[in-house]
């Protein structure tokens, strides 16, 4: 057997089993696409307490690497992990050069909704990667939830 298909046959069983793991440990574009819909009821409901909730991780709006956030009127971020009083608007993505990524969320939002390609690393890491923010207007938010393609 000569040696590149010996490696194949190696190989790629190993990485097909894999791949599902790997992609265990992220969401998806469909669970994301749920997870803003969710957030979107929820912040017709009552945008205060889904805004506590999202910034929580609670009542499923956190799972694995997907979460919702959101920015006010005034341009802050009303919802996210750790960013909640910071401005969104003005956030730079971590591609070279930098992208003012914000200002995309609020043009997209604005437009009734749709996808923002950005560059930003994994939880846990620091080199960035692509990144698709599904984005919507959310009564007076722009929320958004994030995934990695």
């Amino acid at each position: 057997m000569k040696f590149s298909k010996l490696i194949s046959a190696l190989v790629l069983p190993v990485l097909l089993c894999a791949a599902p793991s790997f992609a265990a440990d992220r969401g998806t574009a469909a669970e994301a696409a749920a997870m803003l819909a969710n957030a979107m009821v929820a912040v017709a409901m009552d945008e205060a307490k889904a805004l506590v909730t999202f910034t929580k991780g609670e009542g499923g709006f956190k799972d694995r690497d997907l979460y919702v956030f959101c920015g006010g009127a005034d341009g802050n971020f009303s919802a996210h992990p750790s960013l909640v009083g910071k401005s969104m608007k003005g956030l730079m993505d971590k591609g070279t050069p930098p992208k003012a990524v914000g200002e995309e969320f609020y043009k997209t939002a604005a437009a009734g909704g749709g996808e923002v390609n950005y560059m930003w690393p994994l939880p846990g890491t620091t080199d960035p990667i692509k990144k698709v923010a599904l984005v919507a207007p959310a009564g007076k938010q722009v929320c958004a939830v994030g995934y990695y393609p």
